[in-house]
């Protein structure tokens, strides 16, 4: 592949791209913080933790991981093991509830 294709295929990955979403991953990172310090049900509070928290993993993955580059076999190969890895954190979730009640009291 010649310099000037590779520079065709990675044309969105510019300094002033990975600039303004380095400032998105910092201004949400701001918000996680100021809601974990606000008084919210802890419902709401988690809600958008996590849905903060995954649009902030596909950003890093999507731009600083390089994959919104990629053909799509790569991440058609990465996103079943996406969902095996829920999976497997659903299935073991019963347990992580349980061991707490299972200490001694001390």
């Amino acid at each position: 592949m010649s310099s000037h294709a590779e520079e065709a295929v990675h044309a969105g990955a510019s300094i002033s791209t990975f600039t303004k979403v380095w400032i998105a991953l910092l201004a949400m990172t701001g918000i996680e913080v100021f809601l974990a310090y606000e008084q919210v049900p802890t419902l709401i509070m988690l809600t958008c933790l996590l849905g903060l928290s995954i649009v902030k993993a596909a950003l890093i993955i999507a731009y600083f991981m390089h994959l919104k580059f990629e053909k799509l076999s790569l991440f058609l190969t990465l996103f079943p093991m996406l969902i095996f890895c829920i999976v497997l954190m659903l299935i073991f979730l019963g347990d992580a509830v349980r061991i707490p009640n299972m200490r001694p009291p001390a």
